[in-house]
């Protein structure tokens, strides 16, 4: 019996909630490698807008392996893939690639050439932007292709499909609504008070987030919270990126692993509202606030939590 060198041939594809922090993120990243990635995989397909979390995905799946597109702006130069040598001990065996920021110095038709010679040498190329090299690699589709937006989809795609342009259509059309959520969180975070703050953890739901108390439930009025969130986001204020682990709104900075997942000014997050009242989960024995944003789509009068993540 001949063994085609493929693995997982039934998996058609699995969805994870997109995480908003680095370490969650870093933590995802692990468990897809381990459940998903085979070791016969040579062109992993990432596929995200700016700031979804690609990188962090890439760093959490492939740990130490170095970005040429690396956050602090350290680009690597000149860019490894372009200059694979066939002998060499210490040739790398897994290169990456940023097909949206590499476009800006080589022609996509080099580096669609430089994958395809890459992976016929035996090694493996993780490329963020798979769909905009697609087109150009002769029907030569990912082995394991990444789409993330709200949520995180992992594809082993076929000749059949799903395409990357069909996967990048889903996660860009969903990606505001993790933005928006991450802004509400955020601002939940800055008017909770500071002791019930400091022990916040962070949980997802679908088009929104979850903070998470253990041992008991917190002491916060709700319908307090949600007045002040809601007035901030009225105020339209100013959201920027600080450093990794800052973000300023309005005149604040505010702690955040994911300072890049967030809308441009609080003013775009639409239709924020809190569940109105805590509820206990007796499986992770913890106290949950939860939040939504975007339009009701079903189970919306918002206390409905049951349909939560079947919109």
């Amino acid at each position: 019996m001949s063994y085609s060198g493929r693995m997982q041939q039934s998996h058609y594809y699995s969805v994870f909630f997109a995480p908003r922090g680095r370490d969650r993120m870093y933590d995802l990243g692990m468990q897809i490698a381990q459940l998903y990635l085979s070791p016969f995989d040579k062109l992993i397909g990432i596929i995200g807008e700016a700031g979804s979390g690609k990188s962090m995905l890439i760093k959490g799946m492939f740990p130490g392996l170095e970005l040429t597109n690396d956050d602090d702006g350290v680009n690597v130069r000149p860019l490894p893939i372009l200059d694979i040598s066939d002998h060499g001990f210490f040739n790398a065996h897994t290169y990456h690639l940023d097909v949206r920021f590499e476009a800006a110095f080589t022609q996509l038709g080099v580096l669609a050439e430089a994958i395809t010679e890459a992976i016929q040498k035996g090694k493996r190329v993780i490329v963020e932007h798979f769909d905009m090299i697609y087109p150009l690699m002769h029907e030569r589709n990912a082995d394991l292709m990444i789409g993330i937006g709200d949520e995180i989809i992992v594809s082993r795609p076929t000749i059949f499909g799903p395409m990357p342009s069909e996967l990048h259509e889903k996660v860009a059309k969903s990606i505001v609504y993790r933005r928006m959520a991450h802004t509400a969180e955020d601002l939940c975070e800055i008017f909770l008070p500071e002791e019930e703050y400091k022990r916040a953890r962070h949980r997802d739901i679908k088009h929104g987030f979850l903070l998470a108390f253990d041992d008991h439930e917190p002491n916060v009025d709700i319908d307090e919270l949600e007045l002040k969130v809601s007035t901030a986001i009225a105020s339209d204020l100013p959201i920027t990126y600080v450093d990794d682990g800052h973000v300023r709104i309005g005149d604040i900075v505010h702690p955040c692993t994911g300072p890049r997942t967030h809308v441009m000014s609080t003013g775009k997050v639409e239709e924020f509202r809190l569940l109105h009242r805590i509820v206990y989960d007796p499986i992770e024995r913890c106290y949950l606030i939860a939040g939504r944003v975007g339009p009701g789509i079903g189970g919306e009068s918002i206390d409905d939590v049951n349909d939560f993540n079947l919109d």
